[in-house]
């Protein structure tokens, strides 16, 4: 896919529509992280010192934080082994495997969204307590995405502070 996916009259499913998009976001990140070296990669130019490693890491729990925890209540060992004990972004796994890794958790995502209606409920039993006013699939989808675009901005500027790569290079 090159280019964001863009609105099609054609295209009437939004579930289709959030599919494409979270892949683009994932294909993105897989982009924008690859070609540097390790130096690179492990250097924070925030000041609340996440690498690109790090915020791979969090996209790979945060995308199944909320579909497999959240949305179908499956057990989900260390839910937010992403963080350290101050909640801040933690890895120690190379990129390509947690890229691979975000690839994986993608077509998790991608049969969650093509077996359910938007509509439904969020179970309870993982991220949601019983009682708890749970989510639609269709806020999850949404909010996983507004994630995914924010996070991808931080990534596109930490490469172009790294080295010159921009926009669409």
């Amino acid at each position: 896919m090159t280019g964001v996916p863009e609105p099609s009259s054609s295209r009437t499913d939004p579930s289709t529509a959030f599919v494409e998009y979270l892949d683009f976001f994932r294909a993105e990140t897989r982009r924008k992280c690859s070609g540097l070296d390790e130096q690179a990669l492990n250097t924070s130019l925030v000041a609340s010192g996440w690498t690109l490693p790090d915020l791979v890491e969090h996209l790979v729990h945060m995308e199944r934080r909320w579909f497999v925890w959240g949305f179908l209540g499956e057990d989900v060992a260390d839910p937010r082994a992403d963080r350290d004990a101050e909640g801040r972004w933690i890895t120690d796994r190379p990129i390509d495997v947690l890229l691979d890794a975000l690839d994986e958790g993608g077509r998790r995502t991608r049969s969650i969204i093509e077996t359910h209606q938007l509509t439904a409920l969020a179970r309870t039993g993982g991220l949601f307590a019983a009682g708890d006013d749970t989510p639609t699939l269709l806020a999850i989808a949404m909010h996983v995405s507004q994630e995914y675009a924010r996070h991808l901005g931080h990534i596109d500027i930490v490469r172009e502070q790294l080295d010159g790569l921009v926009g669409d290079d």
